[in-house]
């Protein structure tokens, strides 16, 4: 009840139909989808579904989860025309075939980098909310861990340990942060540091797809055809390290692991050790039209 969002879209599409059983259709659609809260369901963690701070929703408004700014179809049916007009044997043992290729890109889903711990000390912790740092002059898609930062001076703050002995390194005598990698583009917000990154605003990978479709059929009658067709989806058994799948537009989940998102981690933002390669797959349908 707290929530907003907002989408703009344009739609156009342009289908050309051709002598001799040749169609070609274009799609394109441009959206802007923009909300501060996606999936408070948690069905995916790379939009957390929690705020950063639960008393500011609003602070949130970005670039949704659902967002994708681009999607781009091209389709073709081809009926191949080759014996349409032969005796019955010739158009259907060695005519009447169809083929349908598809190809689809579609922009990115972003994600939300995170630093995996209670930065701003609301008590709201195990990593899922809380941002990193975001370094304007850094290397694109890179992260970094932090070093803390102790001040002798303040060493009695921290009391002493199981032993007895004077403990010189703790959250009381931490005065800041050193980024292992300052040249990153996200820096983990060690505790108590002022996090000024983002919702979602590191790109995955695009949609970039190739499926065809081949069918033959066979007319019985004038009023009666079985059709049999092999459908491949990603045909050219391209990679898509995606958290989803090329064919379905309204795949977002991913619940698996934080380590993709988190600054600090060693498999930041390397799509191909956390998702599936997407590889090609085929099926065999039978149809019969009566």
């Amino acid at each position: 009840p707290y929530s907003q969002s907002n989408y703009n879209g344009l739609a156009a599409g342009l289908t050309r139909r051709f002598q001799n059983g040749l169609l070609l259709n274009f799609s394109y659609t441009w959206s802007k989808t923009m909300d501060d809260a996606t999936a408070d369901v948690f069905s995916t963690v790379l939009t957390p579904r929690r705020p950063e701070n639960s008393q500011d929703v609003a602070a949130d408004y970005s670039r949704s989860a659902l967002d994708r700014t681009h999607r781009l179809t091209l389709e073709a049916i081809y009926d191949l025309p080759f014996f349409r007009n032969s005796n019955w044997f010739l158009k259907n043992a060695v005519g009447n075939w169809e083929v349908a290729p598809i190809y689809t890109y579609e922009s990115p889903e972003y994600y939300t980098v995170l630093s995996g711990g209670d930065s701003n000390l609301n008590g709201d912790g195990g990593g899922y909310t809380d941002r990193a740092v975001f370094n304007v002059n850094g290397v694109k898609g890179t992260g970094s861990p932090v070093t803390a930062l102790f001040d002798p001076n303040r060493a009695s703050l921290c009391g002493l340990d199981d032993t007895g002995a004077p403990v010189t390194q703790c959250a009381a005598n931490t005065v800041g942060y050193l980024a292992t990698n300052p040249t990153a583009r996200y820096i983990t917000a060690g505790a108590g540091a002022m996090a000024n990154g983002g919702r979602n605003t590191e790109p995955i990978n695009p949609i970039n797809n190739f499926d065809a479709t081949a069918l033959k059929r066979v007319n019985v009658t004038e009023r009666y055809a079985v059709e049999f067709q092999a459908q491949a989806f990603n045909v050219l058994n391209h990679a898509q390290y995606i958290p989803g799948y090329p064919n379905i537009i309204d795949s977002i989940g991913y619940t698996s692991s934080l380590t993709f998102q988190t600054a600090g981690s060693g498999g930041f933002n390397q799509p191909g050790k956390f998702f599936n390669a997407n590889a090609r797959t085929m099926q065999l349908a039978l149809k019969f039209i009566f």
